[in-house]
């Protein structure tokens, strides 16, 4: 009898060792730790793009691993879709937890751009022909120009940031605290054929 009461103590303490384990290895993300997972690429399970350099890769982590299949999904369409071939217009591919839009249009000139945010979807950009120039800039140096939009969820900015050019090698990822300036035009490039993802902020 008493040996049984030591193993049930045992396994809850197991129990509860794994609960913990899983929870810290969800909620403690650094940049090395978050660095190492980025680098050994499993998430990308096939998907043949380069993610940009200025990619926030804590909260990539973070966001991953609390909402991993939605993720999947998103990659699964990217590496699996003829970019190419897919006609302007939005794509389901979760539901409202994933979607994409595919656009093919002029990019703009400089000062008819703009900076937003978004505070309920995390955009995936990347261009599928062309080049276009992107600002990125953290929403803590940035100002509110236009308050949030519910209809559109962005928000507007006055911002100095570091500019990109987006080529079809790779893609970038803005979170909620980053402030991004797509779109803008480069130089011999004058339509562009892009693809958004949009994947829902986990909670």
């Amino acid at each position: 009898m008493k040996n049984l009461t030591i193993y049930k103590k045992l396994l809850l303490l197991f129990v509860f060792l794994g609960i913990t384990g899983v929870a810290l290895a969800q909620d403690t993300w650094n940049e090395n730790t978050a660095t190492a997972w980025l680098n050994k690429k499993e998430w990308k399970n096939g998907l043949n793009l380069d993610i940009h350099a200025s990619v926030n890769k804590v909260v990539f982590a973070e966001q991953y691993h609390k909402n991993q299949a939605a993720w999947d999904k998103a990659f699964a369409f990217l590496r699996d879709s003829d970019l190419t071939k897919l006609k302007p217009g939005k794509y389901p591919i979760d539901g409202t937890n994933v979607f994409a839009i595919v656009t093919e249009a002029p990019s703009k000139e400089f000062e008819n751009s703009a900076w937003e945010s978004h505070r309920n979807y995390i955009d995936l950009q990347h261009v599928i022909k062309g080049q276009e120039t992107i600002g990125v800039a953290p929403i803590s140096k940035a100002t509110v120009t236009k308050p949030y939009n519910d209809a559109n969820d962005s928000i507007n900015y006055n911002a100095e940031g570091q500019y990109y050019i987006a080529t079809p090698d790779l893609f970038f990822l803005f979170f909620p605290g980053d402030a991004h300036r797509p779109n803008i035009k480069v130089a011999g490039y004058d339509i562009v054929k892009k693809i958004v993802i949009k994947i829902k902020v986990a909670g």
